[in-house]
């Protein structure tokens, strides 16, 4: 995570403990808190600025500069963050207990054996979110106070930021963060060109450059700047970091607006000495703070398993408190009325009934320890020791990076031990994204594999040396290529080469900066740019550098200057890239790069012939695992090329529909193209990714492989990750362009899994026809390994709805799926699929910004921080820089998370069923009176101190096997898959435990001292001597109990454990000491009764504080 530098971070949480992130169920960005300075206005059709007249843009209502990410002050907080506090269901069910603790008829405990805990736990929330709040109101005061230079009346005045308003002009300076969303108007640099560093933003940390619209970018004194007047329409606020539609009014002319002129708040002025820019959104309309939305909250299949059952158990409360309520109501008729002379009810109750009514909810406040409020608070300390084991693991940690291990959530960890479909990018994530340009294809000649002597092709280590590049000076010593052939045709003078070479030093954004002469350093805003432009920078076609109008390139050491036209930019839908350039002489070309399925439509009919053998090498490159690019060009006359670029201008001034309508513009000139070659770059796999997958296969983890590669880059990364193997029995391809040819493809998949399990070993046949969710079982059982491929195109119909299940089931059938050419939509809509239909834990895992919405879709979003900047880990749960990680992040943390979650869960019921059901049991000794066994102070420490921390440690250190037995043996994982260590069963049966040990518990104390005497006849016991037996057994065995539970003991265990016991013994001690009961009587009034007793004043072993229900009370 990048440091502050003074600016509000996204993340935000630099200072902040990974609990602290998921504050009141928030996992991941807390600036989704967001509390605005302005009030809430009504949605905005249009926003209106103009500049330098606050008079005018004030009658809109906009929002101010100032920010608010804290949620509280002096005088909100306390009764806020109550609030919030009590919206939990657990706090509210305990403030309601001790209400009715406060009810002097119902309540036979006092109100500290509740009020205790559940202050405790609303005191431990309270700090953590103060805590949290100070930092955002150090950070808000922090960014609200900066200065700004704003245009006032014709002078530049020091402005705070949270002053600054819409329509204002500030001054921008080298290095300063952007205050708001600005228009660029001008700058120091020429054409209005200014650069800028967006890594607070998107996450990127390549310079890129915005330039001012012609018509301002003169406007670069003061006082041309003060008499600007310019009204800018545009769209209303909104979180699409990368467009913008606006047009600006000045001198009764229109101008378009594109993202191309703005500056974000969040940038940083790089390599320009100074800018000015126009307000157009400030504060919360800013495109920053629009998207730091609140993020989706997870929740693991564990806790939803839990709220049930928390349900189920006060269900079952509620039904010993009614068996208890009529037993006293009848009790009362029919014994206790024996008593009323000396026992008489009390004024309240006029009848057994309503004695019985409440003694229901005496019982309520009783037995309500079956869910503890510490069990909610014991949960949160163990996930939060669970992550800073991920964040502190130093086989985690990249040394090259300097990058460890991040548990960006503390709610998810032990869903990391449950992982079934893992669904991964394949750029960046399971290879480098470190691009080298590998070979290419020129008017049909294949260029960049090297021959031996006898016509076979050498692999690389029999290689003779790398071309020697010494004839360029410009050319990137680092650059490697092995064929010799394409640079002698370069300095031969071929054309075709040549223009290759021209397009890749002409078609792109890259920026160039030269430090020293000769020195060329490339900004690239996509790893392949950056190969593509260096490979034609080192075979003679060096980009020298650019302005908004112009691009220059030293083409075999000779400078010649293009005019830049226009540029047709890339993006997800279009696949392609183009630029209309006129060279020296005035002939204008368009110059097109992108992907083969959408440019081989584009060509010209004259082209087959060289397009049939292009696509031989397209396909021989994606063969061999290289990502493929084709290359086209085509000339325009001049007198079309002003018709058209006529027809762009007023497509890109319209209001509505812009982008569809440049769209169609930029549709119609890349057609008819005459095709020149295609390149083809290799993206290497990163270290230890076969490995990763081969163990989390054998953990029985499905991978499925989302990409936006040709298919048959794709299918050989997967060969060579071992994804796809030839021991497979078969590998299905799915390339069908209609609703029926893909239908028609996944049946025959599905009839061929079938037709090679049809036969059973016991001769037993299955029916043709079955169910879906027949199916799903049948399919998945099949014998055999399958893999299926499936294209874009093709995956657009899959995941239709009257598709999607069928797709489901044969992919689900295969061990690998690999889905190719995919968007980033199709991606969510997989994972989603699969969460809907299987009931299964998904992971995403991915390094860009293109895998964000399946990372946020899956259970559980993984985010690689590699060569395309942050915003996938932004998005992510967890993060770490190489994909080899995941196998310990899995196998070691996600097993161990969920083994100890399970641990500490079934022996917390037990414990509390133990202590609790022992009460259930005394009321049918006791006539039902609502009188407890233990005293209260033993009911108040039980949880808190008795027997919190021995489970806690086991939460947190308990191991079955070591971490190397845990990655040696995958198949060690699949428990937490079949759900097999916590479910509705082992519920049962840890309850079961805890009532068993309840009756031993209680009856066997019983039975000792129900009749037993001294030598002088007198009663053994007393109320007091049987309450502290119980308590003394129950702890004992408790302690006991999660020793034997205990796996992995380690010195914090064994303090924990005996320590508790030791506090016990301690506090039994002092709590039945003589002085104690001098100094106060009142609390501690059966303190050394037993002594009174051996003095003739016997008192009953069921000494009860309202009623006794023994017969020796009767006699």
């Amino acid at each position: 995570m990048r440091g502050m530098k003074g600016y509000p971070q996204l993340p935000y949480l630099t200072h902040l403990s990974p609990s602290c992130r998921d504050s009141h169920g928030i996992a991941g960005t807390l600036l989704g808190e967001m509390a605005l300075c302005a009030k809430k206005r009504p949605p905005e059709e249009e926003r209106r600025a103009r500049a330098n007249d606050r008079e005018y843009n004030e009658k809109f209502q906009y929002a101010s500069n100032c920010i608010k990410t804290s949620k509280y002050n002096i005088l909100t907080f306390l009764p806020v963050n109550l609030f919030e506090q009590f919206q939990e269901v657990a706090n509210t069910y305990f403030l309601f207990l001790l209400i009715l603790q406060l009810i002097p008829q119902i309540s036979s405990l006092s109100w500290f054996t509740t009020i205790v805990p559940l202050v405790l736990v609303l005191t431990i929330t309270a700090v953590k979110d103060a805590t949290d709040d100070y930092f955002r109101h150090k950070s808000d005061n922090q960014v609200n106070n900066r200065q700004s230079q704003v245009l006032i009346n014709g002078i530049l005045q020091q402005e705070q930021w949270m002053n600054v308003c819409v329509g204002d002009i500030i001054k921008l300076e080298n290095n300063q963060f952007v205050a708001a969303d600005l228009l660029l108007l001008s700058s120091s640099e020429p054409h209005g060109l200014c650069y800028i560093e967006t890594a607070e933003l998107d996450g990127e940390t390549n310079m890129k450059v915005r330039q001012a619209i012609p018509v301002t970018s003169e406007l670069g004194d003061i006082s041309k700047l003060a008499k600007f007047d310019g009204e800018v329409i545009c769209e209303p606020p909104n979180n699409k970091l990368d467009k913008f539609s606006g047009t600006l009014y000045w001198k009764e002319n229109k101008f378009p607006l594109s993202n191309q002129n703005m500056l974000l708040r969040g940038c940083v002025l790089r390599n320009t000495e100074w800018c000015f820019g126009l307000v157009i959104f400030a504060g919360p309309d800013t495109k920053l703070m629009q998207n730091s939305g609140r993020t989706k909250f997870k929740r693991t299949s564990i806790d939803r398993l839990m709220n049930t059952l928390v349900l189920w158990i006060f269900g079952f409360l509620v039904c010993m408190g009614v068996i208890l309520a009529i037993g006293n109501a009848i009790w009362e008729h029919e014994v206790g009325t024996r008593f009323q002379v000396y026992l008489p009810w009390d004024e309240a109750v006029d009848s057994a009934f309503f004695s019985g009514f409440l003694s229901f909810w005496s019982y309520i406040i009783i037995l309500n320890t079956v869910v503890p409020i510490s069990l909610y608070v014991s949960v949160e300390v163990i996930r939060l020791g669970h992550s800073y084991f991920i964040n502190w693991d130093k086989k985690m940690f990249c040394m090259k990076k300097r990058t460890p291990a991040e548990a960006r959530t503390t709610t998810l960890n032990e869903e990391l031990g449950q992982v079934e479909y893992i669904f991964s990018d394949k750029t960046g994530t399971l290879t480098q994204n470190i691009m080298v340009f590998n070979k290419c294809s020129i008017n049909g000649h294949s260029y960049g594999d090297v021959f031996d002597v006898l016509g076979h092709k050498a692999e690389l280590g029999e290689r003779p040396e790398p071309v020697d590049f010494s004839f360029n000076p410009l050319a990137d010593k680092k650059f490697l290529f092995w064929d010799p052939s394409l640079l002698e045709a370069v300095k031969m003078g071929d054309p075709h080469t040549h223009e290759f070479f021209r397009l890749l030093s002409l078609c792109h954004t890259v920026m160039s900066e030269e430090k020293n002469e000769g020195e060329l350093y490339y900004k690239a805003q996509s790893p392949d740019e950056g190969a593509l432009v260096t490979a034609a920078r080192n075979f003679g076609f060096v980009f020298r550098s650019r302005t908004p109008k112009t691009i220059t390139v030293h083409e075999m050491g000779t400078a010649i200057t293009y005019q830049l036209l226009a540029i047709l930019d890339f993006n997800n839908i279009r696949k392609r890239m183009s630029v209309i350039v006129r060279n020296p002489e005035g002939k204008i070309r368009l110059y097109c790069k992108g992907a083969d399925t959408i440019l081989l439509d584009r060509l010209h009919h004259s082209t087959q012939e060289l397009l049939n053998t292009t696509t031989d090498h397209l396909n021989e490159y994606a063969g061999e695992g290289l990502r493929t690019l084709v290359l086209a060009y085509k000339d325009l006359d001049e007198e079309y090329y002003e018709e058209w670029a006529e027809r762009r201008l007023q497509a890109s001034l319209a209001q509505d529909s812009r982008e569809d309508r440049l769209a169609s513009i930029y549709e119609e000139v890349e057609s008819n193209m005459m095709l020149l070659g295609a390149t083809a770059i290799e993206d290497k796999l990163q270290q230890g990714v076969p490995e990763t997958i081969a163990l989390l296969t054998l953990a029985n983890i499905k991978i499925w492989v989302l990409t936006g590669d040709k298919q048959e880059t794709a299918v050989n990364i997967g060969y060579s990750c071992k994804m796809l193997t030839d021991d497979m029995t078969e590998v299905f391809i799915v390339t069908g362009h209609t609703v029926l040819e893909v239908r028609e493809e996944l049946r025959k998949a599905r009839e061929k899994m079938m037709d090679s399990s049809r036969t059973v070993g016991n001769g037993f046949t299955y029916q043709e026809k079955l169910s879906s969710s027949k199916l799903t079982s049948v399919l998945e059982a099949v014998a055999g390994e399958y893999a299926l491929v499936i294209n874009g195109h093709s995956l657009a119909h899959a995941l239709e709805a009257d598709m999607e299940l069928e797709f489901l089931e044969t992919a689900c059938a295969c061990k690998a799926v690999i889905c190719c050419r995919v968007t980033p939509l199709q991606k969510a809509q997989v994972v989603e699929l699969v969460k809907k239909y299987k009931k299964a834990v998904t992971l995403a895992i991915g390094d860009g910004a293109n895998d964000v919405s399946m990372i946020k879709t899956a259970h559980i979003g993984v985010g690689i921080s590699g060569q395309e900047g942050i915003q996938a880990v932004l998005a992510s749960d967890y993060s770490f820089s190489q994909f080899k990680f995941l196998q310990r992040l899995l196998l070691v943390h996600g097993r161990w998370s969920y083994l100890r979650m399970c641990k500490f869960l079934c022996y917390f019921f037990y414990k509390n069923f133990a202590f609790t059901m022992v009460h259930f049991w005394f009321g049918f000794f006791c006539g039902f009176s609502a009188q407890t066994v233990y005293d209260q102070y033993f009911i108040t420490l039980y949880n808190i101190v008795y027997t919190s921390l021995p489970v806690l440690a086991m939460g947190v250190f308990d191991q079955d096997v070591p971490e190397q037995r845990s990655m040696e043996y995958p198949k060690l994982y699949e428990p937490g898959q079949l759900n097999l260590l916590f479910n509705k069963r082992e519920f049962f049966i840890c309850i079961a435990q805890g009532i068993y040990t309840s009756v031993l518990m209680f009856f066997i104390p019983y039975g000792v001292f129900a009749e037993a005497t001294r030598d002088d006849g007198t009663q053994l016991a007393d109320y007091q001597s049987f309450a502290v037996t119980v308590a003394t057994s129950l702890v004992i065995v408790v302690s006991v109990q999660i020793g034997l539970d205990t796996g992995y003991w380690t010195a914090i265990n064994h303090f924990f454990i005996w320590g508790s016991l030791a506090v016990y013994f301690a506090i039994l001690f002092a709590m039945h000491s003589n002085g104690l009961f001098d100094m106060f009587p009142n609390q501690f009034r059966f303190v050394d009764l037993s002594v009174h007793s051996s003095r003739g004043h016997p008192i009953s072993a069921c000494y009860m504080s309202r009623y006794s229900g023994c017969q020796g009370c009767s006699n």
